[in-house]
């Protein structure tokens, strides 16, 4: 669009030394296209803005919804970690409380043994 602001210009300027009414109305008529040619130009950048304005909004959203499925699969993770801690712990104390009772039970034995080789003597 500036090269048609460039061309009418240098249209009118070629113009301007021309005499007579075909003159005027060749300036006249550059002129208008100049106009013609600065609003079209215009018009240009405000549909490139408004699309420029439309993207930006839209990358916006994207990066809104991506960073909201970001902290979506960070609190899922943090949930697994603790559910997977928990599960841990009850295996551990499941593991000391089989522990336990089988050292009670040969604790049990070995004092029921005694007690047999007392009863003997």
């Amino acid at each position: 669009m500036r090269l048609h602001l460039t061309v009418a210009a240098a249209a009118l300027l070629a113009l301007t030394a021309c005499q007579g009414p075909q003159a005027e109305q060749a300036k006249r008529d550059a002129a208008a296209a100049a106009d013609n040619a600065a609003a079209a130009t215009d018009q240009a950048i405000d549909r490139a803005a408004e699309r420029a304005r439309a993207t930006s909004d839209q990358a916006a959203a994207a990066a809104r919804d991506a960073a909201q499925d970001a902290s979506s699969a960070g609190h899922r993770a943090a949930d697994a970690t603790r559910d997977a801690a928990a599960d841990a712990a009850n295996a551990t104390a499941d593991a000391a409380q089989k522990t336990a009772d089988k050292a009670r039970e040969l604790a049990d034995k070995a004092d029921q043994a005694a007690k047999d080789e007392q009863a003997k003597h």
